[in-house]
């Protein structure tokens, strides 16, 4: 699944139907113990280019479910990698999933602020044509310049991030 290539491409309508299919996947095995999952990132934003990997956050209660969703998550394949120095926010990777889109999968509390991050910065992106377009025009840009260099692409974006960031009110 990890490439050491950035890779940017236009908007896919089948990125939705692609989280549709991983959603389902963990859906019913969870059920009980989460309270949604949102299609977050790049993918979930029509319009928007992107790095073809889907972003789930699946969302639970409160941390007193972690332990129980981390290990139906494993029975489906995903194995934990911590919070990767974001705090409210656990990552989870798999080795091969047939049939399933590349995608990167977290678990976070409903009231962590990373979700509340995520969630705003995606609904400003699908409401704001303007910002959109120049954060796909920049991601472009980034994986033109950087192709082999992730951090340099990360960085590129960085300040257009901000400024978007400054409007929704996350800084």
């Amino acid at each position: 699944m990890k490439s050491t290539r950035v890779r940017v491409v236009s908007y896919e309508a089948r990125w939705k139907e692609e989280f549709g299919k991983i959603k389902s996947y963990i859906e019913k095995p969870l059920e009980g113990f989460i309270v949604g999952i949102e299609h977050v990132g790049s993918t979930s934003v029509k319009g928007l280019s992107a790095k073809p990997v889907i972003d789930l956050d699946v969302i639970i209660k409160d941390r007193g479910k972690f332990e129980t969703v981390k290990d139906r998550l494993e029975s489906l394949g995903y194995f934990h990698e911590g919070d990767q120095g974001i705090a409210g926010r656990e990552a989870f990777r798999y080795k091969n999933m047939p049939g399933l889109m590349a995608h990167h999968l977290y678990v976070c509390a409903k009231d962590s602020e990373e979700l509340r991050r995520h969630l705003i910065f995606r609904d400003h992106l699908r409401v704001h044509k303007g910002d959109r377009e120049r954060y796909s025009a920049v991601k472009m840009e980034a994986a033109e310049k950087f192709p082999k260099d992730r951090e340099q692409y990360t960085k590129y974006k960085s300040a257009v991030i901000q400024e978007i960031y400054r409007k929704c009110g996350l800084l």
